[in-house]
């Protein structure tokens, strides 16, 4: 009699076993969620966002065991790790170990986000504030801002920490989007920080962009009650 083949879902891209920087005050880890519903044009994981996944929740579940002495946490990355439909229960399995949990994402699923968020689930969001809205298809190949507006009210509304990020690559973002975007956030009463990453990588990237050392100036944006924090 023919054994039916049981088929492992395997979502996580890769592990990168230590950081200090991905997730504030803590030691972590990050897994690397394969896929993506975007194609942002400076994108430099392209073989996460377009490739497939190696390691299970099992397999990574098993990695963290052996880390519970040197890390506190776990940063769950990607890609878009809040595509994948298994997030919430290994999230569970994550808090019933004692572990902190870090979701960074691009807002794209405000479901999953509220489903998150409702139950607890996650202690610290860094949520992808890509582009204004008149810029958004452009930076990002995909016409989700909407859902990424719906996902800054769910965390503006909730009580988990969280940060709003934004990369700019100087060939695509100049200091009166920023302006734009600043304005918006001040607009919907967030009164954090905004933290800014210039792109700086000379590597290949999704759009085939060239490499840039060009920075914009933080300093010509006018930013009210928000703090714009240069991280590199």
């Amino acid at each position: 009699m023919l054994q039916k083949r049981v088929v492992v879902n395997k979502p996580i891209h890769s592990i990168s076993p230590f950081t200090l920087l991905d997730y504030p005050d803590k030691t972590a880890c990050i897994l690397w969620f394969a896929g993506c519903n975007m194609r942002c044009v400076y994108c430099y994981n392209p073989g996460i966002v377009l490739g497939k996944g190696t390691q299970s929740y099992a397999d990574a579940l098993a990695f963290l065991s052996r880390r519970k002495a040197l890390l506190d946490g776990v940063v769950l990355s990607g890609g878009e790790c809040t595509l994948h439909k298994g997030l919430p229960d290994f999230c569970r399995q994550l808090k019933a170990e004692g572990w902190l949990v870090k979701v960074d994402t691009n807002g794209s699923n405000p479901g999953m986000m509220a489903d998150l968020l409702t139950h607890g689930l996650i202690d610290y969001v860094a949520l992808d504030y890509k582009a204004p809205a008149g810029k958004y298809f452009a930076v990002t190949q995909s016409s989700l801002y909407t859902k990424f507006e719906e996902t800054l009210e769910l965390l503006m509304r909730g009580d988990v920490k969280f940060e709003i990020r934004t990369t700019v690559h100087a060939d695509l973002l100049h200091e009166e989007d920023l302006q734009a975007m600043v304005d918006d956030l001040g607009l919907r009463g967030f009164e954090g920080s905004l933290f800014i990453q210039h792109f700086i990588n000379d590597t290949i990237t999704l759009g085939k962009l060239e490499g840039t050392r060009k920075r914009i100036d933080p300093g010509r944006v006018k930013h009210h009650c928000i703090e714009l924090i240069v991280r590199n």
